[in-house]
């Protein structure tokens, strides 16, 4: 169960916002199975098994627990080729554009959200554009940092590309192991309950079930910023 289940509105004070991509901005649930599933097939590893291990954590990472007996950096480039091929079904998530179009940059043109994915830079711009998403200048991806969720580093970094500091930064994230690297950063974590089990994302402070509904007001004075939400109860 998350930290908090309260189902009353849950205002969040903060300065910046770091986003997972999948399952938080877009949903390109079924690129991601289909083509692990064939990377599987081809390695020999059961799909099912590789399934439960992929979602939320970097290619490079993955690949290492599940053959470690390969080149992972050459296994990375032949997933990400199959990934970039699959954009069927990629599809923006309700909401998120109004979420985005809410958060303008600071008062020193510094912006105020960036994406903070497990994907290669070059997968994650290709599918925030085939979503439809506006692509920051600068995100964090798999590139970004030698180790990935759950460790803390891929939020710490996020943070501090917006020149923020981890408590003050809000993280919006899908997966267990987004969840974890986000409280361990040292954010305030709010899980969507879109696309994994409730309970997986036990860290969480707060839990909605996409970004639809999340308000967002800017603080006079200080250049924060109030994000007004329902939590889930649980």
């Amino acid at each position: 169960m998350a930290s908090s289940i309260a189902a009353s509105p849950i205002l969040i004070r903060c300065k910046g916002i770091l986003f997972d991509m999948d399952g938080i901005l877009i949903s390109s649930l079924g690129s991601v199975e289909r083509s692990w599933t064939r990377w599987a097939n081809l390695r020999g590893v059961d799909p099912e098994h590789a399934l439960r291990i992929v979602h939320g954590c970097r290619a490079i990472e993955s690949v290492v627990k599940l053959r470690p007996d390969l080149d992972s950096e050459a296994e990375l480039k032949i997933i990400e080729e199959m990934e970039l091929e699959d954009k069927k079904d990629i599809a923006l998530l309700p909401g998120v554009l109004k979420l985005l179009a809410a958060l303008p940059p600071d008062r020193w043109n510094r912006p105020r959200w960036t994406v903070v994915t497990s994907a290669t830079e070059r997968l994650a711009r290709v599918r925030l554009a085939a979503g439809g998403v506006p692509v920051p200048e600068r995100l964090v991806t798999a590139e970004s940092v030698t180790q990935g969720k759950p460790n803390p580093a891929p939020y710490l970094a996020g943070a501090a590309l917006l020149g923020f500091a981890p408590e003050e930064c809000v993280v919006f994230e899908d997966a267990a192991s987004g969840v974890k690297a986000g409280r361990a950063a040292g954010c305030i974590v709010v899980a969507t309950t879109f696309s994994h089990p409730v309970e997986t994302l036990a860290g969480a402070h707060y839990l909605i079930k996409d970004v639809t509904g999340v308000e967002v007001e800017n603080v006079a004075g200080d250049d924060g910023l109030v994000l007004k939400l329902m939590s889930l109860a649980g």
